[in-house]
């Protein structure tokens, strides 16, 4: 995320990782509801007000 608003705090970039058990299914549910809802992550961030961009990478992780 890029040029985020956190409780008032401007932030440049934010990046997350995380590592879940998730099916093929769920991931491409996760990935329609980014790409489809406006502001996808204004609506489940706690203190996120504003993202001027954001993108949503998905990669397998190494085993």
């Amino acid at each position: 995320m890029d040029e985020a608003v956190v409780e008032d705090r401007k932030i440049d970039q934010i990046i997350m990782d995380w590592e879940a058990d998730m099916s093929q299914q769920d991931v491409l549910e996760v990935s329609h509801q980014w790409i489809t809802t406006q502001n996808f992550l204004t609506q489940r961030m706690v203190g996120l007000q504003r993202v001027a961009e954001s993108s949503l990478t998905i990669e397998p992780l190494e085993e």
